[in-house]
């Protein structure tokens, strides 16, 4: 017998690039939309067109950058946000409009000062709206689980007389129980009588932990789309997380009999990237892309494994995408060697970067004794960072000790001239940022510093996460070595690269203002920027 196909909906770069510390530039947004058309998502949401200029643009950029998967942008229902939505996705090989509106007496009470009656003309009038633009309209009914049940059931049926082809039944403030989802959507499928002319869909929130199980609850009961993202990231706290997801479906497909686009073997890649571009990495023990997820210290655990790997794991690290091999890479390895371990893990590089990166390679295997796939796989990302190159590396000194101030003295590069300043400090790093910080002569605040090692033995990569800000806004950079120290100042000067192009760029290429005293006094000890949070409030949304 067919299985029912089950379709996913990924709104990493709309509702999981809105949560705090998740932002992306443009060139990241490409990165990880491409990213996601491998894993094999059926839609991707690109983000909330009108939200800003910057949202308008990523959306229509990937609308012309991947070609096999349908691309939605989010719009209020609201003529002008249906016209801007459509001019963002209208050259995407399959574009879709995805227009919302609150239906709960609460939303339509206290936030848009509307009656239910006055909310279904409104919902009727933008779906026919954007019906006209494309056949491809996706209507959700914002906070539908606690949304009247009749009068949920009489909105669902007429935004599909109206053309919606999808009715999204969000539980956007994560209250529901998979009981209450499975209520919902029978009765949407028992009491509506066109709701066979369109699909289902559920968009799950997290904040009791119930994303992923209301949402399998719901494509038991009948919706077809699930609405998620990697790592669940998200409002709050977050959303149906897509691993988790679709290695439910696979691993109980007795449970859960539906079929799938998805390449679950892309997973992990997925999951590497987003902690990659954002500097925020899955929590250890997060399940399928965890570091801890295949892990097994017990000894009865290890014994069972031993005797049968099946006794404590229910899928294998392949499955996702988590590569085992025995090859060992070290400072005698050819280029051929490292290219093909490269290609392993799913980087096609060209040949000046197999050329760029073997040198690379090479300098860390004089460091390191044995380089790991975690280490290649750092070495790349850190030379792909999108951040033009201004300032560069050339040096430094640093002198420290628990009985004495810090001292760094950092040499920088700038074209063909080098610069140089020495910085006092509480400690190396704290130094080191204050020398670069009198180089570039342009002040910034440290807001987040992270530092992780790569792998788990004494000569690991330190790899380094800073996020820093201006008056223009907050940047990212990333750092990796086996020194910390230049980690930390290859991290900073990625975030300082971007920073000046992009202060640049606004003071259409003049100089920029010099400082006097630096600005990073206190910053070593400030928590995460909330900045972030601020950044599109206006347009906020938690469907």
């Amino acid at each position: 017998m067919e299985k029912d196909r089950i379709y996913i909906f990924d709104t990493t770069l709309r509702d999981g690039e809105q949560a705090p510390g998740y932002s992306m530039n443009l060139d990241e947004k490409i990165r990880m939309a491409l990213q996601l058309e491998a894993l094999g998502v059926d839609i991707l949401e690109a983000g909330f067109a009108i939200a800003s200029p910057g949202d308008f643009a990523s959306v229509q950029a990937i609308s012309k950058e991947v070609k096999d998967v349908t691309v939605a942008s989010l719009s209020r229902a609201l003529e002008k946000d249906i016209e801007v939505a459509w001019e963002a996705v209208k050259h995407a090989k399959r574009p879709r409009i995805h227009t919302f509106l609150a239906t709960s007496d609460l939303h339509l009470k206290f936030k848009l000062k509307m009656n239910r009656e006055d909310a279904l003309k409104r919902s009727v009038a933008m779906v026919k709206f954007a019906r006209n633009l494309t056949d491809d309209v996706e209507f959700s009914l914002e906070d539908a689980t606690r949304t009247d049940i009749d009068y949920l059931c009489k909105v669902v049926e007429e935004v599909i007389k109206a053309g919606a082809s999808v009715v999204n039944l969000p539980d956007t403030v994560g209250y529901a129980t998979p009981d209450d989802m499975t209520r919902m959507i029978s009765t949407v499928m028992n009491k509506v009588p066109n709701v066979d002319k369109a699909i289902l869909a559920v968009h799950c929130h997290n904040d009791l932990g119930l994303a992923v199980a209301n949402s399998l609850a719901g494509l038991k009961a009948g919706a077809r789309q699930a609405e998620c993202t990697v790592c669940g990231i998200g409002e709050r706290a977050g959303n149906a997380a897509i691993e988790e997801l679709v290695m439910a479906i696979r691993t109980r497909n007795d449970d859960y009999p539906f079929s799938y686009g998805v390449r679950t073997e892309e997973i992990s890649r997925s999951s590497r990237l987003l902690s990659q571009i954002t500097g925020v990495k899955p929590y250890p023990s997060k399940a399928i892309v965890g570091a801890n997820a295949f892990a097994h210290e017990s000894g009865i655990h290890q014994h069972g494994m031993m005797a049968n790997s099946l006794t404590y794991e229910i899928m294998t690290p392949e499955s996702v995408g988590v590569m085992t091999t025995s090859l060992v890479l070290g400072k005698h390895s050819g280029q051929h060697a490292f290219e093909k371990r490269l290609a392993d893990l799913g980087y096609v590089l060209g040949k000046e970067e197999i050329k760029t990166l073997f040198g690379e390679f090479k300098s860390l295997a004089d460091r390191k004794k044995t380089i790991t796939d975690r280490d290649l796989i750092a070495l790349v990302e850190s030379s792909r960072q999108s951040s033009p190159v201004i300032w560069e590396l050339e040096r430094f000194v640093v002198n420290s000790g628990n009985l004495m101030t810090s001292t760094a003295c950092v040499t920088l590069r700038k074209g063909d001239k080098t610069y140089q300043e020495v910085a006092l400090g509480t400690g190396p790093v704290y130094a080191a940022l204050r020398a670069v910080e009198k180089i570039i002569r342009h002040p910034f605040s440290l807001e987040d510093y992270s530092l992780q090692a790569v792998t788990e033995h004494r000569d690991a990569l330190g790899e380094v996460h800073v996020k820093i800000t201006d008056e223009h806004g907050m940047y990212r950079g990333r750092g990796v070595s086996t020194d910390v120290i230049e980690a930390s100042i290859l991290s900073c000067l990625a975030a300082v690269n971007r920073m000046l192009d992009e202060a640049s760029s606004i003071s259409g290429g003049g100089s920029l203002r010099p400082t006097t005293s630096p600005n990073l006094e206190n910053d070593m000890l400030r928590s995460h920027s909330d900045k972030e949070k601020e950044q599109g409030d206006a347009y906020n949304s938690t469907v």
